[in-house]
């Protein structure tokens, strides 16, 4: 029985032989891969990443492209919330979210309707000066005659440069020369270099000028230049009627020789009258006679301090006293007699005076 049951088994065994190998290999496959540990994950390339970029792209245009028609098939939609904008130039603004499908309205929009304004031009530089100065108008030559006329922006600029001149009038046609010419003359007389300087004898000059020269600008200005700032008279004719006083100031202080002399000079026709000559021989000859008299007074103011010289040199060289200088000595006695005779009140009345007889 033992030897009969064992090859019954091998048999059976021979016979289920070919069973197992398949079910074998059909299970071999799953035990390989729960028994194999995986393998590493390859490393993604530049070309991999570039082409899921590109893919993300192209979906989230696919996405935007398709919006509107879910939209129109009632599909909601997330609103998108746009950023804030920033506020220029505002203080206190504040930022709110706009609402899906609208612009926010912000300083941006403010800021561009107040650039599409229309702007209202501002005055330029030339009408405000035309409104702050006055109204000026130069002519040469008479109305019937035509001439030169500048008026507007070119006439003031004539104007100003003709008021350049202004120095020069004040030296040929006032008594100002003979005034500074005197004082001049009377520093040197008394020796003192510095004393008064330069700058104040020219202002007491300038101031004595007024003096001199009042009557006349009194009547220029009522006859030429309240009328011209008026507006009843023109530039042209407020300038001919300004020189009238100054012709007759400069004719009654010029010598007859003198201005015979520069009539003969300027080679002209001779004037029948006064009111015929020529502004520039008349200035010509006014300059030159109050240069014969401002020397006139000069050598006047020299005398009396030439003498108290002579006495102090006189009194040195007896004395013995060749070497100390007789200016030195002689300055004190000069200062104690011009301020003892009131000397500078004498001079002034004198020069002002001089131009009234």
């Amino acid at each position: 029985m033992t030897i009969r049951s064992a090859v019954v088994g091998l048999i059976v065994l021979f016979a289920l032989a070919p069973a197992r190998s398949a079910l074998l290999a059909q299970q071999s496959p799953i035990q390989q891969s729960a028994t194999t540990p995986t393998a590493a994950a390859p490393t993604p390339s530049a070309a991999s990443v570039t082409n899921a970029i590109q893919a993300a792209a192209n979906s989230t245009n696919t996405r935007a492209a398709n919006s509107p028609s879910q939209q129109a098939n009632g599909i909601p939609q997330v609103p998108q919330i746009a950023p804030p904008a920033a506020n220029r130039g505002v203080r206190g603004a504040t930022t709110r979210p706009a609402a899906a499908g609208t612009q926010p309205a912000g300083p941006r929009t403010a800021n561009t309707a107040a650039a599409n304004a229309p702007v209202t031009p501002s005055a330029s530089m030339d009408t405000m000066l035309t409104k702050l100065t006055p109204q000026m108008d130069l002519r040469v030559g008479g109305k019937d005659a035509g001439g030169l006329r500048l008026s507007g922006t070119v006439g003031i600029v004539v104007m100003m440069g003709l008021l350049t001149l202004l120095p020069t009038l004040v030296l040929l046609m006032t008594g100002f020369t003979r005034i500074l010419i005197v004082l001049n003359f009377l520093r040197q007389a008394l020796g003192t270099q510095n004393a008064p300087p330069a700058q104040m004898v020219a202002a007491l000059s300038l101031i004595l000028t007024g003096f001199v020269m009042a009557p006349t600008l009194n009547k220029v200005n009522e006859t030429a230049l309240q009328p011209w700032m008026n507006g009843t008279m023109e530039q042209g004719e407020m300038m001919k009627t300004a020189v009238i006083p100054f012709r007759e100031f400069m004719l009654k202080h010029t010598r007859d020789h003198d201005l015979q002399v520069f009539i003969d000079m300027s080679s002209g026709v001779a004037p029948h009258n006064e009111d015929e000559i020529p502004l520039v021989t008349l200035v010509s000859a006014f300059a030159t006679s109050e240069l014969r008299t401002a020397f006139q007074i000069g050598f006047a103011l020299f005398l009396p301090f030439i003498i108290i010289d002579i006495v102090v040199s006189s009194v040195l060289m007896s004395m013995g006293m060749f070497m100390l200088p007789p200016a030195m000595i002689s300055l004190p006695f000069k200062l104690l007699l011009f301020v003892l005779v009131d000397g500078w009140t004498l001079v002034v009345q004198s020069l002002v005076t001089s131009f009234r007889v």
